[in-house]
């Protein structure tokens, strides 16, 4: 599977996202008007009130940001991993932006994220528009066909067409016997650790984690080793 694909022509990648506020009480009055409809459809239990239910606002691109881009591009059968974090998210966007416009802007490159196509994709291109970051050709999708749309996405290569379920990189990485990402935090922890305990380096090592798992995931999907310690490097 995927045999024909180079692994080194890829750009694989994870993002964390936050709450664009610390608390619901800190929205403008328009904000929270726009939030408390939004709740109307998300509501999983009778009685979740907007208040009760922002700290889920960092799924929504409209309502979070960014906090942190990991990347990782294999080379020489070697992994480098690199993270942009930060409070600052047009910095960090655009740093982002720069390193796919000036090293990864061929036409045979890839960007692969897990559920990448329904998430982190789209909104890193929002997040750029609203930022006033011009969309590099990797992420734009405006006038291609589907097939010149250059994304992977593990989750979507899992299903072989079956469009029913989600499948976390969790269990893919249990079921390919692939060391958990989660053995620290958790992606409904990361809003608490970036406003309560302030902690981005933590954020960014988790981030780290789940694009090294993405990539041994893509190696499992092309029936090859799995990357041993030594053969992951950490830039700084």
């Amino acid at each position: 599977m995927l045999g024909h694909i180079n692994i080194e022509r890829i750009v694989f990648l994870d993002i964390e996202t936050v709450p664009q506020f610390p608390d619901y009480d800190l929205l403008s009055e328009n904000f929270k008007k726009l939030w408390d409809r939004k709740c109307e459809f998300i509501r999983s239990e009778t009685g979740d009130t907007p208040d009760m239910l922002y700290e889920r606002a960092g799924i929504y691109s409209e309502f979070g940001k960014i906090v942190c881009i990991s990347v990782g591009i294999m080379k020489n059968n070697e992994v480098r991993i690199k993270s942009y974090f930060g409070d600052d998210e047009s910095v960090l966007l655009k740093d982002f932006a720069y390193l796919l416009k000036t090293y990864y802007n061929a036409k045979d490159y890839f960007l692969c994220a897990h559920n990448g196509k329904e998430f982190d994709y789209p909104y890193i291109a929002r997040r750029m528009l609203v930022n006033g970051i011009n969309i590099p050709p990797m992420l734009e999708l405006a006038g291609k066909k589907p097939w010149e749309v250059p994304h992977l996405d593990t989750m979507e290569l899992w299903k072989f067409g079956d469009f029913k379920n989600y499948t976390s990189l969790e269990l893919l990485a249990a079921i390919f016997n692939i060391p958990t990402p989660k053995d620290d935090i958790r992606g409904s922890d990361v809003a608490r650790i970036y406003w309560k305990e302030k902690d981005l380096e933590r954020i960014a090592v988790y981030c780290q984690k789940d694009v090294l798992t993405i990539i041994q995931l893509f190696l499992k999907y092309q029936l090859r080793p799995l990357l041993k310690a030594e053969q992951v490097v950490y830039v700084e």
